[in-house]
């Protein structure tokens, strides 16, 4: 979809002209009061659910779909890729209408606020004017809170999955890790490799094995490969400081090739440091309580896994806090899943199952008119802990399925 209107964007400058690569699953009813928004985490995108004409499935196919926790029989679900992103919706590899050529390291800066006013856009034009519910797991979550804080008569129920108020200082140091990775590649030419017809391969491959590693548990790694080489138990040690020998190296190495032919550098770097950027308590003198005031009224869900150290469930707890110190309706289940943050990726029982109850209580709720938001009932502000075991989609004008990883951030895509 495109869209003529600039886009004005929290560093002070704009975007011109630029277009959305959306899907839609299900139906939109007639009171257009079921739709719900999906939002993508780091390397996935607009393509949810289903397959792709490629064949690739949708990132969450496992979690929306006809008869699944986000069951499209009976919700508009919508997936919409981010300004800056690679997979169709306006980003550095795209033409700079300045002057004609991609726009490389120009493409400004954007945070997590600026993709939640592009999303209003795109939605505003689908006449939806609220929804019945915003959904994301790690960057995606931090896009649903901010839907919560910046357009709350636009949505009624926030669902925060796997995510944080705001990243650590080791998370930070991991994303600029990353960063350097791919910057100091010969071939990223300064963020204009595209005029050269190279890519900064190296460094991709670095920063997405880096990223694997902090998706996964140590439990989950141990279990998958512990010190097994890659060779067999029997093939004696090679005693090479360059070629693989154990099979964890390998797996990196595959995931590292796989992902620098599909993702672009400039992407990794706008992306990761959206993620750095997000800190709704900043202009709050540092209080979350002070942040989600803005929020009152709504419902949130929020869920957390044991063994996810890069957004640990303490953090998820600050969030309830934050909402519970502000009577704010709040449900929260902590999930003991052995495989680290990128559990909220995959199946597990416990967990589909509250995010399917979570839903089936927006069904049979009234349908609020757009634009009201029904206020919070006393019953469902409320923090409950669980888990202590140990359609057809239309495209937007610019959509283009590229491959988006396992399953988008699936298998080792973390946030």
């Amino acid at each position: 979809m495109r869209f003529e209107e600039p886009l004005p964007l929290q560093s002070g400058a704009v975007l011109p002209a630029y277009e959305l690569a959306y899907e839609t699953y299900g139906t939109l009813n007639a009171t257009r009061s079921n739709a719900v928004l999906v939002c993508h985490a780091l390397n996935a995108s607009h393509h949810v659910a289903g397959s792709a004409p490629d064949g690739s499935l949708g990132w969450w196919d496992n979690l929306v779909g006809p008869g699944k926790p986000l069951d499209t029989n009976r919700f508009f679900v919508i997936g919409i890729n981010n300004p800056g992103s690679c997979f169709g919706s306006t980003g550095p590899m795209h033409a700079n209408p300045a002057t004609g050529r991609p726009w490389g390291a120009d493409f400004p800066v954007v945070t997590v606020e600026d993709w939640v006013e592009a999303q209003a856009r795109l939605l505003s034009r689908l006449g939806i004017e609220q929804l019945a519910a915003v959904i994301g797991g790690s960057l995606g979550g931090m896009q649903a809170l901010a839907w919560a804080l910046h357009h709350p008569q636009r949505v009624r129920h926030v669902a925060a999955i796997a995510t944080a108020p705001n990243l650590s200082a080791q998370n930070i140091a991991f994303n600029e890790v990353a960063r350097r990775a791919i910057v100091t590649d010969p071939d990223f030419h300064g963020g204009h490799f595209y005029s050269h017809g190279v890519v900064p391969g190296r460094g991709l491959r670095v920063a997405r094995m880096l990223g694997h590693i902090t998706y996964l548990s140590d439990d989950a790694m141990e279990a998958r490969f512990g010190r097994r080489l890659q060779a067999g138990e029997a093939a004696p040690l090679a005693y090479s400081t360059r070629e693989i020998e154990f099979a964890v190296e390998s797996y990196l190495r595959h995931q590292g090739d796989k992902f620098s032919t599909y993702f672009d550098a400039n992407t990794y770097l706008l992306i990761t440091r959206a993620l750095d950027y997000f800190d709704p308590a900043r202009a709050h003198g540092g209080s979350l309580k002070a942040a989600f005031a803005a929020a009152r009224g709504l419902r949130f869900l929020v869920v957390s896994f044991t063994t996810d150290w890069r957004f640990a469930p303490a953090r998820s707890r600050e969030i309830v806090k934050a909402l519970v110190d502000n009577d704010i309706a709040v449900n929260y289940a902590e999930i003991a899943a052995p495989q680290g943050h990128d559990a909220f990726l995959l199946d597990d029982a416990r967990y589909h199952a509250v995010v399917r109850a979570w839903f089936e209580r927006i069904d049979r709720e009234p349908q609020a008119p757009a634009g009201l938001a029904p206020a919070a009932s006393g019953d469902d502000g409320s923090v409950a802990t669980v888990g202590t075991d140990g359609g057809s989609s239309k495209r937007g004008a610019a959509d283009d399925h590229s491959n988006n990883g396992d399953g988008g951030d699936g298998g080792g895509g973390g946030e």
